[in-house]
């Protein structure tokens, strides 16, 4: 039931950044073209994606003490913003501008077997990895140190 669901969930979403257009990269780097062709309609997407999520989770704790499938909710705790976080956030954000791919809709464009969707899929695999490694060598130099 739970792998049924999972791939339901999937769907849901994939066909979502399809219809929306997000899984089009032109969509949204003319989004980020201020001066240019001008496209809002991924302001009222994220928009459209926040309002139902923030509404969303509130009822959903509020009905359920734990998930259906899994012991616990596993959700952010910390609220500290850090070099961490920053460092992270830009680096996302500077990709996708680049880019014109957020991970969420370049996984439904990856039927598409458009090559560039297939590049920028391998640098976000190459790239978790990458800050896997970096974390990993800097937990160990900060263990060394104490």
């Amino acid at each position: 039931m739970k792998l049924i669901l999972t791939y339901v969930i999937g769907l849901i979403f994939g066909l979502g950044i399809s219809m929306s257009g997000m899984a089009n990269p032109a969509k949204v780097l003319n989004f980020f073209d201020f001066f240019g062709v001008w496209d809002p309609s991924l302001m009222f997407v994220m928009g459209g994606a926040v309002t139902v999520s923030f509404f969303g989770y509130r009822w959903l704790f509020k009905r359920y003490e734990t998930p259906a499938f899994e012991p616990k909710f596993i959700v952010p705790t910390s609220r500290t913003i850090d070099a961490k976080l920053v460092g992270g956030s830009l680096v996302f954000g500077v990709g996708w501008g680049i880019a014109g791919f957020c991970p969420g809709g370049a996984l439904p464009a990856l039927g598409t077997t458009d090559p560039n969707v297939w590049v920028f899929f391998g640098a976000l695999v190459a790239g978790i990895f990458a800050a896997k490694f970096v974390m990993k060598q800097t937990a160990n130099r900060s263990l060394k140190r104490a």
